[in-house]
């Protein structure tokens, strides 16, 4: 049994230049993560049997990760299938410039639904006691102050 909250992280796909991003944010921000009493969880869309090495690129190969390329856990969590705007907006071609080019997160194959919103969520005991669902696919949440349980 988990015994203290978990951070579940939905991505969209390992070719996604903001998942990319994200992952670079979590590696950062993941001492502080746990610091607030909080562990992680990664849901992806990928084949678990590349999910390894593409994690491990990251140095988060040792969290918890689940492969939902079914999509179950999105549906399950409210995670929604973005607009034209919410996936190709300026910002979003903007901030993928930035992310993709700039900072060199690159940018890959889809290996799930292209058009699947991320989220983040801190449960626990079966609660989701805070909740980030992105407007944008280019949304840029800071992880560890949303995983402070002083803010609760």
């Amino acid at each position: 049994m988990v015994r203290e909250p978990v951070w579940v992280v939905f991505f969209r796909h390992s070719g996604c230049p903001f998942c990319r991003e994200a992952l670079s944010d979590l590696a950062l921000q993941k001492p502080g993560i746990g610091a607030a009493g909080a562990r992680l969880a990664l849901i992806h869309m990928s084949a678990e049997s590349q999910a390894p090495r593409f994690f491990q690129r990251y140095g988060l190969a040792d969290v918890a990760r689940i492969s939902d390329p079914s999509k179950h856990l999105y549906r399950a969590f409210g995670l929604t299938r973005g607009s034209f705007g919410r996936l190709f907006g300026p910002k979003v071609w903007l901030r993928a410039f930035t992310a993709g080019l700039l900072n060199r997160h690159g940018v890959g194959f889809i290996d799930g639904d292209g058009f699947q919103m991320p989220g983040v969520f801190l449960v626990y005991r079966g609660e989701i006691l805070r909740g980030y669902h992105h407007q944008s696919v280019a949304d840029r949440p800071d992880y560890a102050r949303l995983a402070s349980l002083d803010t609760l």
